[in-house]
Parts: structure tokens; sequence; C-alpha cells
């Protein structure tokens, strides 16, 4: 196997472990590689997005078979998810946006910091508090569009909110990893309109094999995990990545 496959091979399977078991980070960790080797932003989220068209698929197959999906969320955040999609691809395409970056961060170890706080508060009850039906819709496009921004954000952003909320892990992760197939194939079709993504196949077919192989282990590992672990891992790892993003914005 070429060496570079390989070591995209290896970050999608370790970023698909992640996101299958805590609902986020293979974007934002795939993004952050490709971005070290000097990839584009926009050629960055392009190549990530596509490569998740098929770990998402796997994730979401896994999630639903396994009970992990709540079809109400489910059927909430995926066409609002598209649509934020969209918008962000094209925007990220056409407008400078690294202005959009510090507030991602500092919202992101708000919330990772919250999560960690309920965690250690209330004895966290399986009856999840509902959310009204138009915050869900505000959330998914916000989700969608900050996802195709910083080529990684869907899960941070949907998945940590509706934690931090109060909803059940388990049910979170698995509608949000599903619905997510749909948000990036639609963020995908954009990058492939305006930029094209043929140049950058080994990146994309590394990520996706990596990412594919991982995501069943992945959605039977979550539902071993209990919530309230579940809830510290996710609130760490949220923290940790933006405080890290914004240390390293600021020395830079």
């Amino acid at each position: 196997m070429d060496l570079t496959i390989l070591l995209f091979f290896i970050a999608g399977f370790i970023a698909q472990m992640i996101d299958g078991c805590i609902g986020m980070a293979y974007g934002v960790s795939s993004t952050s590689l490709l971005l070290s080797f000097g990839v584009p932003p926009a050629a960055a989220s392009a190549s990530v997005h596509t490569a998740e068209v098929f770990t998402t698929l796997v994730s979401g197959i896994s999630h639903f078979k396994l009970k992990n999906v709540d079809k109400k969320l489910f059927m909430s955040l995926v066409i609002p998810g598209v649509i934020g999609g969209i918008l962000g691809a094209y925007i990220l395409t056409n407008i400078d946006t690294t202005i959009i970056k510090p507030i991602i961060y500092v919202y992101l170890v708000i919330m990772g910091i919250r999560i960690i706080y309920k965690a250690f508060g209330k004895p966290f009850e399986k009856a999840a508090k509902k959310l009204e039906d138009i915050k869900l819709y505000i959330l998914g496009v916000l989700g969608g569009f900050l996802d195709a921004i910083g080529g990684g954000g869907w899960g941070p952003v949907v998945t940590t909110t509706l934690v931090a909320d109060g909803n059940t892990p388990r049910y979170v992760i698995g509608s949000v990893n599903t619905s997510e197939f749909f948000v990036t194939i639609a963020q995908t079709l954009t990058f492939a309109t305006f930029i094209g993504i043929g140049e950058y196949w080994k990146i994309i077919l590394g990520l996706a094999l990596g990412g594919v192989i991982a995501a069943p282990f992945a959605a039977f590992l979550v539902k071993k995990i209990s919530p309230k672990v579940m809830m510290i891992l996710v609130g760490v790892v949220v923290a940790a990545l933006n405080i890290r993003n914004i240390i390293l914005m600021l020395m830079g």
C-alpha cells in the first residue's frame, strides 16, 4: 500500500473510533492533520467530507442496527443540517472565514466544561429533556454550517449541545452520526461543484478505508460505556482540543 494512503488510513481509523464512541472529532482531527501537511482549508474540508460519506454510511447503519438512533431526533436534524452544510461549503470556497474559528473554539471550550460539570452534577437520568423543535432546527443548520467551514464540527456542535442539555448520550451519538451521512453528502456535492475533489483521491481513500473499518467497532463500543463516563469523555475531548486550538492560534 502507498505510504501516503497508509498514513491517512491510520488517521481515519483512529478518528472514526473516537467519533463513533463520543459522537465527534472525526472531521476535526482529520482536518487538523491535513492542514499540518499544508493542504488548503477548502481542500482539506472537501477531502474529509468526501471520506466521511463512506464512514458515516457504515457508522449510521451500525448505530441503527444497534438501536442507538432516536428517529424523531434524527428527522429534526437531517434537513436543517443539509441546508447549513451546503451554505457553509459554498462560503468556504468563496470567502475568507478565518475570523469564525476563534468564536467556534471559545464556544466549544465552554460547552466542554459545561458537559463535565453536568456529568459530576445531578445523577444522569435516561429520560432525556426534550428540546423544542425550533431549537433543534437552528442547531442543525448551525452544526452543518460550522462543520463545512471548519472541516469538522457537526459532532462537536450538535452532539455537545444535545448532551449538555441532558439528553442520553447513546441516542444523541447514534442519531447525530446517522444524520451526518446526509449532511456530508450535501457538503461533498457542493465542494465537488466549486473546487473539485479528484486531486485528493489518496487522502480520501486512506481516510475512508480507515473510518469504514473502525465504524462498526465504535458503534458497538458506545453501548458499553456508561452515560456518565461518556459525558466526561466528550467534555474533556472538546475542551482540551479547543484550548489547544486557541493556544496555537495565539502563538501563530
